[in-house]
């Protein structure tokens, strides 16, 4: 067994160089401390699956026969790693970008002073000619840029832009990592963030909510545009346009969408003069051809015209579902989700939902006879269902309100298949097919 693990309290670089190494060491798993910042624990709350991770407290260290370190020289730095540290017959590789002269005695060792470790990773990565898709590209561009201050620090190097080219490249969403990094506002930047949730009106298309502000500043607004982007996350609204006036004689209008295959913005603000792509767009109107009520009007008639098909549910759940009785013992729970390769199952039948138990689950059995044990014994009953019709974003916001990662989708009270949160990331981060 080979494992990948970093520095407590880990930040976005630590957890891009797990994922990154495990992929460069193949069949390894990451380990993730214990303690984690706040915007990694709100990632792993909603992408933890979609990566082969575990917790300190899982390893079996007697198991282990190489250890990769990553973001981190020092052996204090590590969460529960001691009895691996007494160990001789243990390979250890070792991958950083600070130059702390720690007291880890690595058999490989890249450490160099780039601006981040995921720039080293990225390199090796590069000369094998890897293929990431835009999930990983995504993570490792987040990390890179929290350690480099968006390329902006001095300890940046030209490997460390070279290598965010490169993500960019394999398809890394600049959408999705202005939203985790959450960039610090002042305080003008705050009133006019309070001002739009103040002013904010709200309808509802095709099932997805769509918030447009009128916003009359008395000066111009700095960073207005990634105002508009985490306004649109704290409304909780699938798209957002801010019509801003920015005098007597032009408007300034800035649209974001979260929900790009079905709100694409650039092709509506198009219709103003301006443009961009699905996610983000904008435009700038005189006042002489279109007055800020005016504008929002328009916008409301595109926003319900907009023809763009919109994926449900129905698209992306798996059936058929698989069912065992309640009766069934725990071990052979087990031995389904290990043949079929899958994560959860159901408890009951497709007219009688008992409950669910997921691979989490059985990684609470601890001792021997446990797994001779019934599956109603350590079942989560009261098990939330969606319906087909519903959005992947509605499916995704109900999975993290809840903190699950299985729905079965349920119609006519029959249940008739199950989305993952793995379904929801896969379409997210457009990895389905064409």
């Amino acid at each position: 067994m080979q494992i990948v693990t970093t520095h407590k309290n880990t930040d976005f670089d630590a957890l891009a160089s797990v994922i990154g190494a495990s992929l460069l060491y193949p069949d390894s798993v990451g380990v993730v401390p214990t303690s984690v910042n706040n915007n990694v624990a709100k990632f792993l709350s909603t992408h933890k699956t979609a990566f082969n991770i575990i917790l300190p407290s899982e390893v079996k260290h007697d198991e282990v026969t190489r250890l990769i370190v990553v973001d981190t020289d020092q052996w204090w730095r590590l969460d529960r790693m001691e009895k691996i540290r007494e160990r001789d017959d243990v390979e250890i590789c070792l991958w950083d970008h600070h130059l702390n002269g720690g007291d880890i005695e690595a058999d490989f060792r890249c450490q160099e002073p780039v601006g981040a470790t995921v720039t080293l990773l990225v390199r090796e990565m590069k000369q094998r000619r890897m293929n990431l898709n835009s999930l990983v590209s995504t993570v490792l561009l987040i990390g890179l840029y929290e350690d480099t201050g968006h390329l902006s620090y001095p300890s940046t190097k030209a490997e460390d832009a070279a290598a965010a080219s490169y993500l960019l490249a394999n398809g890394a969403d600049l959408n999705v990592a202005s939203f985790f990094l959450n960039p610090p506002y002042e305080e003008v930047q705050r009133d006019i963030l309070l001002a739009m949730m103040q002013d904010t009106e709200k309808i509802t298309h095709n099932h997805l909510t769509i918030g447009i502000d009128i916003l009359r500043p008395d000066k111009k607004v700095p960073m207005l545009a990634a105002i508009v982007s985490m306004y649109r996350t704290i409304i909780n609204a699938d798209a957002v346009f801010v019509i801003c006036v920015n005098d007597e004689k032009s408007c300034t209008i800035i649209g974001r969408s979260g929900a790009v295959r079905m709100i694409n913005v650039g092709r509506i603000l198009h219709q103003f003069g301006g443009g961009g792509h699905p996610g983000a767009g904008s435009a700038t109107t005189r006042n002489g051809d279109y007055q800020p009520e005016q504008i929002k009007q328009q916008l409301i008639e595109l926003i319900k015209q907009n023809k763009v098909g919109g994926v449900t549910i129905a698209d992306l759940m798996s059936f058929p579902v698989a069912f065992v009785d309640s009766s069934t013992p725990m071990s052979k729970v087990r031995d389904m989700m290990q043949k079929q390769k899958i994560r959860g199952i159901l408890v009951g039948s497709e007219d009688n939902l008992e409950g669910i138990i997921v691979l989490w689950d059985l990684k609470k059995l601890k001792l021997d006879k446990q797994w001779k044990s019934p599956v109603k014994a350590f079942m989560a009953r009261n098990v939330a269902t969606i319906p087909p019709d519903f959005k992947p974003g509605q499916a995704a916001q109900m999975m993290i309100k809840k903190n699950i990662g299985h729905l079965p989708v349920s119609h006519n009270n029959k249940i008739i298949g199950i989305v993952t949160r793995t379904d929801i990331i896969t379409y997210f981060y457009g990895m389905l097919p064409d």
